[in-house]
């Protein structure tokens, strides 16, 4: 019983489910921008089964490709395919199965331009940003296409079409990966540079470039996180919330540009952990009224 435990939880590990749990509120989030007038419970469940199913692939598949990557590292070489409790073939058939299963769950479940989005974000994740990772520093900014996919196809969910809410959520989600990548790609850069991947903070020894795309990045996503304020789709509480935040967002992207230590991107990773749901909760409150 417990080895079978044990295999099951190394099935779910496979996912990413940190990575997955992060997506599946963003989804939730562009659902409920796009629902202002007729929120309904069930077909939002519906949607996140399928966005979750597609994005658990991603993650299955993702171990499948970079299990000799992972096995170089400190931080994944106890994942259970680098690590030998698992055979690289189940890994493959489970993301195949998750995404045959997802994909079908958005076409019945949800609508033929969410499916398309799934399909879109899986093969980029897949099949354009895997790979990057082993030839270009461009790797995260690649990345940060599918990642940003989630609470738009939450709000295609809802609407059936690409609207410039759900486009705004796509722009919010794309930059702020920017600097929670390169926070997470600083404090294990030795890591990175083990398995001889050509990460930014690994071509970039002093960490100058690394520093200037951090606080570039964090500065664009200030201004473009107001949008939904000035658009008059959000009020005050989502407006100086999310300055706030933003501001907060921003120092700490400066203070690990002047103190580049592990420390220093370390606390930068946990304020953009907090940005990312505060902001959203902050934009459904601002919509409660119409919401439920």
């Amino acid at each position: 019983m417990m080895v079978q435990s044990s295999y099951w939880r190394d099935m779910m590990t496979l996912t990413k489910p940190r990575i997955c749990v992060l997506a599946l509120l963003m989804a939730v989030l562009g659902y409920s921008v796009g629902s202002p007038d007729g929120f309904s419970w069930l077909a939002l469940i519906k949607s996140i089964i399928g966005i979750g199913l597609v994005g658990g692939s991603c993650g299955a598949i993702n171990m499948y490709i970079e299990r000799d990557i992972d096995a170089l590292m400190n931080r994944t070489k106890n994942r259970p395919l680098p690590s030998g409790r698992m055979q690289p073939r189940d890994a493959l058939i489970m993301g195949a199965v998750t995404f045959v299963i997802g994909t079908a769950a958005l076409w019945f479940w949800s609508n033929p331009l969410t499916t398309y989005l799934g399909v879109a974000t899986w093969f980029l994740y897949l099949f354009v940003y895997t790979p990057s990772k082993r030839l270009s520093t461009l790797s995260t900014l690649i990345g940060a296409i599918p990642g940003a996919m989630p609470p738009l196809m939450g709000y295609t969910a809802a609407t059936d079409r690409l609207g410039e809410e759900g486009l705004l959520l796509f722009g919010i989600l794309f930059l702020w990966q920017i600097p929670h990548f390169l926070a997470i790609a600083w404090m294990y850069r030795e890591d990175y540079a083990q398995a001889s991947l050509p990460i930014l903070s690994v071509v970039d020894i002093e960490g100058s470039t690394t520093s200037r795309q951090i606080v570039g990045y964090t500065l664009a996503l200030l201004p473009l996180s107001l949008l939904p304020t000035l658009w008059g789709v959000t009020g005050a509480w989502y407006f100086f919330g999310t300055l706030a935040l933003g501001i907060l967002f921003l120092v700490y992207g400066g203070l690990l540009a002047v103190r580049r230590t592990r420390v220093q991107a370390r606390k930068l990773f946990f304020v953009s952990l907090v940005y990312l749901p505060a902001v959203g909760a902050l934009w459904i409150w601002d919509r409660v009224p119409r919401v439920f």
